[in-house]
């Protein structure tokens, strides 16, 4: 008789991943409570997952805004965590991933 084994896994390879497309004139808080709903299969409207509640909202925009003078900000990202999923930011986009 053969053995078997069974080989346990995280199950990340198996979660689902957003990436969202950020548009130009979207606000990078818009766009970040946009895919986080679109991770966990809420309403944008009437998501338990509040942006706030991990991040500021306000200094997201902030640090991806053109400055005074109408410049745009050298390219960065911002990451965070919400629940069990890694939330990175970026000028053009947002990807929720889950934390493995």
């Amino acid at each position: 008789m053969t053995e078997r084994r069974i080989r346990e896994s995280s199950g990340c390879e198996f979660k689902r991943r957003i990436q969202y497309e950020r548009d130009a004139n979207e606000p990078p808080s818009i766009a970040t409570a946009t895919a986080l709903a679109q991770y966990f299969d809420d309403d944008i409207g009437s998501t338990n997952t509040r942006l706030y509640d991990y991040i500021n909202p306000d200094a997201l925009d902030s640090l991806f805004a053109d400055t005074h003078r109408g410049a745009s900000r050298a390219d960065g990202t911002v990451e965070f965590s919400v629940e069990n999923a890694t939330v990175t930011v970026t000028p053009e986009r947002v990807e929720v991933s889950p934390d493995c």
